[in-house]
């Protein structure tokens, strides 16, 4: 059977123009066209195009996802991919110190000033004074005895606060006040006197004069009964910076002091380093001062 020139017909491609168009079954040249046909080849073209499109689409999109991402790590200032096994890079030394070191020229602080300086002549230690500014309080604690203040005296006469040889010693090197005070531990009783001088050289030598009948008179009075007068009782002599000053213990019931009453000795011994511990403290507080103007 023959289906014209050239062979059997070809099947009708819609993409290929030669191909043979099926108009009809029999490939008459006189008959209609076969409308069904050419509707289905005609969607058929549509939708491969929309395909294309569609491809060609998402294929752009992806396109300009890569460049925004290559822009971003362009922007981290790198366009080269890191290398995890690569060794870190060498970190830079800190620069070297140049220049001179500023240099400063030595300097010395004055020296602490000494306390010993203010209550050695009586220019310096203008401080007040009195009975009750180098015994302050009513008691004193030594350790764990305590002793209870009793009457306390101040004369610029200092003859006549003292006895036996001490009124001379006391004259002869210029003493202008003599305080005095009392303090009491159950039957035992003990006087200190402070005499005061215009120089530390002049204390210093009423102690050197001063013997052992150099004594003070003892203070009796608020409560206190007379005692050391007429009884045997033990003195001390010192002197700090510009005072020299004394002790006279004994006892109340006017008995005799024996070296067996180490009571009397060591409430003496108390009462004086007492004294020797205010005076300093007179000292410490007027240098102080002066530090701070």
């Amino acid at each position: 059977m023959s289906y014209g020139q050239g062979g059997p017909p070809s099947q009708w491609d819609p993409w290929k123009p030669e191909s043979q168009q099926p108009w009809n079954k029999g490939g008459g040249s006189g008959q209609s066209p076969d409308w069904a046909a050419l509707a289905d080849a005609s969607e058929t073209r549509h939708k491969r195009r929309r395909l294309l499109l569609i491809g060609g689409g998402a294929i752009a999109t992806v396109a300009i996802g890569t460049a925004v991402a290559v822009a971003v790590v362009s922007a981290n200032g790198s366009n080269q991919a890191s290398d995890p096994s690569s060794p870190l890079p060498v970190t830079a030394g800190l620069p070297s110190a140049t220049g001179t070191v500023p240099s400063f020229a030595p300097t010395s602080a004055p020296p602490p000033l000494d306390p010993k300086d203010f209550i050695s002549s009586a220019q310096k230690d203008r401080a007040p004074l009195g009975p009750d500014v180098l015994f302050p309080g009513t008691q004193l604690t030594m350790g764990d005895t305590v002793y209870k203040k009793g009457p306390t005296a101040d004369t610029r006469n200092c003859a006549s606060a003292a006895k036996v040889t001490l009124p001379k010693v006391l004259t002869d090197n210029g003493c202008s006040r003599l305080l005095r005070v009392t303090y009491t531990k159950d039957d035992i009783a003990v006087t200190v006197g402070v005499a005061v001088f215009d120089t530390e050289a002049q204390a210093a030598k009423a102690k050197q004069q001063a013997d052992a009948k150099s004594i003070i008179k003892s203070l009796a009075g608020g409560g206190v009964k007379e005692f050391c007068d007429g009884a045997v009782c033990r003195s001390t002599t010192n002197s700090y910076g510009r005072y020299a000053y004394f002790t006279l213990s004994g006892f109340t019931a006017a008995k005799n002091v024996t070296e067996k009453d180490t009571a009397v000795f060591a409430t003496g011994n108390d009462l004086a380093e007492f004294t020797f511990r205010q005076i300093r403290r007179r000292g410490e507080a007027q240098a102080s001062a002066a530090a701070e103007e």
